[in-house]
């Protein structure tokens, strides 16, 4: 199928401006990591603070409650993105983020602080899938694999801010200041989003709109498509249990293994720092090598670092090493799972592809802080890293699965998964070019 052709613009100029436009969608996905992670190392303070009167498994249901309003964002987003366009949508969605932070910073009940992290998330999830997707459709497509993990780098950025700012700010003036913070920032940011201009007639947007909902949804649930996305849901969910899990809850879990607050946010900056380093490590290797194929090695990382705190003796050198493993492991696991997906699924469905991997993760986002709790509550930090260590242990042979699907499709690709798909048009498991 032949579609029509963007307007021509001089290619320096066009580069630059969506040199531009990836590098604001960067600094969007660095201050949700803020907002996001930033809840973690306010923890032992929310368990203290008198107003709130919050137990363990309460503290982990409100750090859930975030990446419930993320799935629904990361649902609703590419549909209304195709109504009212992904600018309009980018500027909601950091707008309710901002504004669900501010509201998680005056909160004086348990009910208040859930609300305003489920506010904090919707408005996360959306931003979240949109920007991911317009800086994959901003990029040449040889290097659209490492624009998106770039990109999603931005969110470990952003734990690494709140981490390093969480040191001097909790004493001095407690939790909420995290949140004005974050929020604060996030307002700043709606400006630069407000006058960016973002190409409408690149090729996936083009593709997009030549397919109706009801077939991009067939394409992706229909047939073997179901279970390929089946495949990624369980890659998603694993991994993020465990990731977002110890986002939430290693701080708390190394106070409660003797660390004072200081040195157990200097573990959660660990954390957060090797995150970042592998998610441009992890997309060098994936340039090469393939991202499914870098997945499982990232996801071995997770389950070792989970392990090694499990059987080896307690050290500052072991816990930092292990704990590094984990950050390396976690992130970039989950953004070579979304670089996999936009590669498996043809076209004019990638942005419906990306939502559905984004929406799934957030399901495993959710679970992870709750689970967490529980685990804490019953049986402290080995409680947490035994329950951590299973779902990453999941996810290892999950992502293998999904690693063995990708190769498949690139020797195959000529095979068409989707019936429905006419002669001439990619299909599932089709590597289309961009």
């Amino acid at each position: 199928m032949q579609f029509p052709s963007p307007p021509v613009t001089s290619a320096p100029d066009e580069a630059r401006a969506n040199t531009g436009i990836i590098a604001l969608c960067m600094v969007i996905t660095v201050i949700e990591g803020f907002n996001m992670i930033v809840y973690g190392s306010v923890v032992p303070l929310l368990l203290t603070d008198t107003t709130l009167h919050v137990t363990d498994e309460q503290t982990g249901l409100i750090g859930g409650f975030l990446y419930i309003g993320a799935i629904l964002g990361s649902v609703v987003s590419p549909a209304l993105a195709e109504r009212i366009g992904r600018k309009r949508v980018l500027i909601l969605a950091v707008g309710l983020f901002a504004f669900g932070a501010l509201l998680t910073g005056i909160s004086v009940s348990a009910m208040m602080l859930g609300i305003a992290r489920f506010v904090t998330g919707f408005g996360v999830g959306g931003s979240l899938t949109t920007a991911m997707t317009v800086a994959r459709n901003c990029a040449p497509s040889r290097r659209a694999s490492l624009v998106v993990t770039i990109t999603m780098a931005g969110i470990p950025l952003g734990g690494v801010i709140a981490s390093l700012v969480a040191i001097p700010v909790l004493p001095a003036f407690g939790w909420r200041a995290m949140f004005f913070i974050g929020g604060g920032t996030a307002l700043a940011i709606l400006t630069a989003v407000a006058v960016m201009t973002i190409p409408a007639n690149t090729p996936q947007e083009l593709a997009g709109r030549q397919w109706s909902s009801r077939r991009k949804l067939t394409t992706l649930f229909g047939g073997k498509g179901a279970l390929i996305a089946a495949v990624i849901a369980l890659c998603a969910i694993a991994n993020m249990v465990a990731w977002q899990g110890l986002n939430v809850w290693a701080t708390q879990a190394m106070v409660a293994r003797g660390y004072s607050l200081g040195t157990a946010l200097l573990f959660t900056f660990t954390l957060t720092g090797a995150a970042v380093a592998g998610s441009f490590l992890s997309a060098w290797a994936a340039d090469r090598r393939g991202c499914a194929l870098v997945a499982v090695l990232t996801a071995a990382c997770t389950l070792a670092g989970l392990l090694g705190m499990l059987a080896l003796p307690p050290s500052i050198v072991t816990t930092t090493s292990c704990i590094a493993l984990m950050g390396i492991g976690g992130h970039s696991t989950m953004n070579l799972i979304h670089t996999t997906t936009a590669d498996i699924y043809p076209l004019p469905v990638r942005a419906t592809a990306l939502g559905w991997s984004n929406g799934t993760s957030f399901i495993g986002a959710f679970l992870g802080p709750v689970i967490g709790g529980a685990a804490v509550a019953s049986g402290g930090a080995q409680g947490l890293f035994t329950a951590f260590g299973a779902a990453a242990a999941i996810c290892l042979v999950a992502v293998f699965v999904l690693y063995l699907t990708d190769r498949a499709s690139n020797s195959k690709a000529a095979d068409a998964i989707s019936d429905g798909s006419p002669a001439g048009e990619p299909s599932v498991g089709v590597k289309a070019s961009t």
